[in-house]
């Protein structure tokens, strides 16, 4: 079994209400991640989630499609896919960085702007971002 991780963005729709939206998909996702073995990383701010997923290809990928469905969300990318030896999220079967987490500073860090769009930054610069904000545990639970 290979494990791969992927990374994409895509656009907060008219559907998405905010709050408690992201407790829903945050309760869902760690639920159901246990059972499939998938760890992960999401943030959302400025209109533009920003998720990262592990685990199996094939778990991943049929996570990724479902995903898809969701309504709240429009316009995916995959900005990075990469076959991996070992995870960087696996303590978490969803860890959350909330909007208020995303400073300009950090997003210019890898960005070219200081106002967070990962449709405008590179697979690596997410990534990069996402280790950084879980290593020194900006993370919420």
């Amino acid at each position: 079994m290979h494990l791969i991780r992927m990374i994409y963005a895509s656009k907060i729709s008219s559907r998405f209400t905010g709050e408690e939206d992201i407790e829903s998909i945050l309760a869902n996702s760690r639920d159901n991640n246990q059972v499939i073995n998938i760890s992960g990383i999401l943030c959302y701010s400025n209109d533009y989630f920003l998720q990262c997923l592990e685990g199996s290809r094939i778990n991943v990928n049929q996570l990724y499609h479902k995903i898809l469905l969701d309504d709240r969300h429009y316009d995916p990318a995959i900005l990075k896919y990469d076959e991996i030896v070992e995870r960087d999220f696996a303590e978490w079967g969803m860890a959350y960085l909330p909007p208020s987490k995303i400073t300009g500073t950090l997003v210019s860090k890898y960005s070219g702007d200081r106002k967070f769009n990962p449709y405008s930054m590179s697979g690596d610069s997410c990534y990069a971002m996402l280790k950084e904000m879980a290593l020194f545990n900006i993370v919420k639970q």
